[in-house]
């Protein structure tokens, strides 16, 4: 039985990340929190035993994974189509910046269609084949394995969006990923499912999804 995991975790807080500011491709790193909080996950996805850790190239979420690879005594592989989607010309600016210089495309953009990001950046489409790419790569003829992508905001949800077989204008419903937080992918014999979203805990056993058990209203 295919028992694979995949935790597709977001690396920690940068300064661009606290204004908004489109991020993409450039290479910001860490701030100090974005530091503690890549430490403080990394000790507790340790506790998940992975069996393999790959990073997009980009300092913030590499330097997130090391926090892991430290722990746990594995080496990290360094994918770049990994990556964060490219921006294009709306790299470096602020949401607001974005909204009031490209306001038609980039709401386009939010909206959910597949448009390139600034004009000369990515599209979801695209950014979803790069990186989906790389763990069907790392899985491939594998088993019980337990595989870390430590990787970028919108990256992981077109990473979700694509694995579990969202239509691409469905893939905003997926709400992101905290800073340093983690989802969990797990493959049953009815294909992927997502087992945990936005997560910075051990995860808990789902108990009485079978019988339609509803939790009480405390």
């Amino acid at each position: 039985m295919n028992s694979n995991k995949v935790f597709i975790w977001r690396h920690g807080q940068t300064d661009w990340n606290m204004v908004n500011r489109f991020q993409g491709h450039s290479d910001i790193p860490l701030n100090r929190v974005g530091e503690f909080q890549a430490k403080h996950a990394a000790a507790i996805l340790a506790g998940m035993e992975p069996t393999q850790i790959i990073s997009s190239d980009l300092g913030r979420a590499l330097n997130t994974a090391q926090r892991l690879a430290e722990i746990v005594n594995l080496e990290v592989k360094v994918d770049e189509r990994l990556r964060e989607t490219n921006g294009g010309l709306w790299e470096g600016k602020t949401g607001a910046e974005n909204r009031e210089n490209d306001f038609k495309n980039f709401v386009r953009w939010i909206d959910g269609e597949d448009l390139p990001a600034g004009t000369t950046g990515e599209k979801r489409s695209e950014v979803a084949a790069r990186t989906t790419a790389v763990i069907m790569e790392a899985l491939e003829g594998k088993t019980n394995q337990t595989l870390v992508i430590t990787t970028h905001g919108g990256a992981a949800r077109c990473i979700l969006g694509s694995f579990l077989q969202l239509p691409l204008s469905h893939w905003g419903k997926i709400g992101g990923l905290s800073n340093a937080s983690w989802s969990v992918l797990e493959h049953s014999p009815k294909g992927w499912h997502l087992a945990e979203h936005n997560a910075g805990s051990i995860p808990e056993p789902v108990f009485g999804e079978e019988s339609g058990a509803v939790a009480p209203d405390w």
